[in-house]
């Protein structure tokens, strides 16, 4: 018997959990520290694992805790089968998978499987000569005539994509740090070995997995150059305006057609165990939902997608919601969107979308109601249901290379990484040491145990609309249909079986007024909202919204 038969076990054999799902995402250094040194730690996310069940969440994904350098904090993984050691060990891994299923979680893990850290032995083997056993693992290049590298290809942390390497006398390609080569899976032995990864964490219990870059696993075999991207269609979701990276159509050194029979090979591992699930990260600022849709399409790939769209800097209004899941089921008409409106990689939501917003509570409620009203599975970012906002921090406190790259103009991605406030306490109750980032002092008010303390406070909002969503099915599964996107007001109608929920949101910090598009409706309680219904219309308040049964 595996471990992921006898942990799972506690929890209802569903194939089809993730559908629908709410996923917290938990940032494992930010999150709790347990050994006093300023990190947080697996001992930790096992500690605080409660307050994720309580907030009615159905699965955790835990970005990297593997062994590496931290050049990029774990997303340069020098072994794919360990825990580092300031995380823990596999034993205490083991502890959080058998604690979060007691709790009724599932447990899914962020595998970076486009890259490698520059430690770890397979790149160490591969580049100490052009005939070794791994000289073809990752992507090896000859340079021009010239001595320039082999094409135009640029990093996104900034500069060319390629690092000349003085031992074997070639380049090698990183589409992150010069410390990230990218592993080639054109080479069948490397896609062997990554599978092989995949099942050593499915037998140890995981649930699924978080596929990070997931467009990036293959480049172009010709290593052709990519062609130029006008400027009206240059667009800064995938890389900070002041990166070059977004003057090129990355055509050539990601999106490439090759990975979708990839895809198929690590779905056909995961249905060889009960319940798992897998959500890809599309990094693309042009084709980004029709990518997703190629790789949620026919049940033989990953289950779900998410793109830049929601988590890029644009305003969020009905017409942008409505653009984008409409455009999303052109693309992918059989496939299942992942939303998020923050994760670790950008500016927290609540201050990206703040210009002008006076009640920042009210607005915070009104977009994660927003976010959990959407047809999709749904991410929670640690933080997000206490309404922190992005953390200022001082140049000689990053940590992040890639705002230390482009600061100031871009200051990396430091604000949303600073540590969980659990306590109203200087150190927030995260840590007893000095922790790796500040706790924005802003943070501490907000904290978890203050808001506990407080009915109206946001995180009894998120409690509260969570536990509204279960209770309809539609709003979880159902399909959608935008009936109102003008003005303020974004309406729309969600249909599961026999159950119809017309959703309304005012998207503003005015009252607003809608007649009632449908009759026979029966207003729905339990989601936090009041609204005033005189007649046929409904009048919401600033940053308001109504739910009604179609009876």
């Amino acid at each position: 018997m595996t471990m992921n038969e006898t942990t799972s076990s506690l929890l209802e054999p569903d194939r089809d959990w993730w559908r629908g799902a709410v996923i917290y995402q938990i940032y494992p250094r930010s999150f709790q520290d347990t050994n006093g040194d300023g990190i947080g730690d697996l001992q930790g996310i096992t500690a605080r694992l409660p307050h994720i069940s309580g907030l009615g969440a159905d699965a955790i994904w835990i970005s990297p805790f593997f062994t590496s350098p931290m050049r990029d904090f774990g997303y340069d993984v020098s072994n794919y089968v360990d825990v580092d050691p300031i995380f823990g060990t596999l034993e205490d891994f083991d502890a959080l998978i058998a604690e979060a299923h007691r709790l009724g979680l599932r447990v899914m893990i962020d595998l970076v499987l486009s890259h490698t850290s520059d430690q770890h032995p397979w790149f160490v083997e591969s580049r100490s000569s052009r005939s070794n056993a791994k000289a073809d693992w990752y992507v090896w290049a000859d340079s021009k005539p010239d001595g320039t590298p082999p094409n135009n290809w640029l990093s996104i942390f900034g500069g060319s994509a390629w690092q000349w390497d003085p031992t074997r006398l070639q380049y090698y390609l990183h589409n992150f740090l010069t410390s990230q080569p990218d592993l080639n899976l054109h080479n069948p032995q490397v896609q062997e070995a990554l599978l092989a990864v995949e099942r050593f964490w499915l037998e140890r219990g995981v649930d699924g997995f978080r596929l990070d870059t997931i467009n990036f696993y293959f480049h172009d075999r010709e290593l052709r150059d990519n062609p130029a991207l006008v400027p009206e269609r240059r667009n800064a979701s995938t890389a900070p305006a002041v990166n070059p990276y977004n003057y090129q159509e990355h055509i050539y050194d990601k999106n490439r057609p090759e990975n979708l029979e990839f895809l198929k090979r690590f779905r056909a591992v995961m249905d060889e165990f009960p319940a798992i699930a897998a959500v890809g990260e599309v990094g693309d600022s042009q084709r980004g939902l029709e990518i997703a849709g190629e790789y949620t399409s026919g049940g033989d790939k990953v289950h779900m997608c998410y793109a830049f769209e929601f988590l890029a800097p644009d305003r969020l209004t009905p017409q942008r919601v409505a653009e984008v899941l409409r455009d999303f089921h052109r693309a992918a008409p059989e496939g299942w969107a992942c939303w998020a409106f923050s994760n670790h990689d950008v500016v927290r939501h609540v201050s990206r979308w703040a210009d002008g917003v006076a009640d920042r509570d009210g607005h915070a409620k009104l977009l994660a109601s927003l976010l959990m009203s959407l047809r999709g599975t749904v991410c929670i970012y640690q933080g997000e249901e206490l309404a922190l906002a992005e953390a200022e921090l001082a140049y000689e406190d990053l940590q992040d290379p890639y705002g230390i790259q482009f600061w100031p103009d871009f200051k990396g991605r430091d604000g949303c990484r600073t540590p969980m406030v659990w306590e109203s306490l200087p150190d927030g109750g995260f840590s007893s040491a000095r922790p790796w980032l500040p706790i924005a002092e802003s943070h501490i008010p907000r904290a978890v145990a203050v808001q506990e303390g407080d009915p109206a406070s946001v995180l009894h909002h998120y409690r509260r609309f969570l536990s509204f969503r279960k209770a309809h099915p539609a709003l979880a599964k159902g399909e959608i249909e935008f009936v109102e996107t003008r003005g303020s007001l974004l309406g729309f109608l969600r249909s599961h079986g026999n159950e119809k929920v017309f959703c309304l949101f005012n998207m503003s910090d005015e009252a607003a007024t809608k007649e009632l598009p449908m009759k026979r409706l029966e207003p729905l309680e339990g989601h936090g909202f009041v609204s005033e219904i005189l007649d046929h219309e409904v009048k919401l308040p600033a940053w308001g919204a109504f739910f009604a049964r179609l009876a």
